[in-house]
């Protein structure tokens, strides 16, 4: 067999296992890199969901805000009777 027939023939070949091989160890990567970012994005979107529930169950004029005032005056009260 010619020798430039078997280049024309293993090269390409052996060219797209190598760029096979490339485009599989780039994409696993990014995914990698994109399931971290994604847990990330979840973790701080839950972060942030909760601090909004907390502030507004808290907020001025709700039962939990009113039950926490009573419970202060009544203890501030009975620390000035003492």
């Amino acid at each position: 067999m010619n020798a430039k027939l078997l280049m024309w023939l293993l090269l390409p070949i052996a060219g797209l296992v190598v760029v096979g091989m490339l485009a599989f160890w780039v994409l696993s990567h990014l995914l990698g890199v994109l399931a971290y970012v994604l847990v990330g994005a979840v973790v701080v979107g839950g972060g942030v969901y909760l601090y909004g529930r907390a502030r507004r169950a808290l907020a001025p004029g709700t039962r939990t805000r009113l039950r926490l005032d009573a419970a202060r005056e009544t203890y501030e009260q009975q620390q000035r009777d003492r």
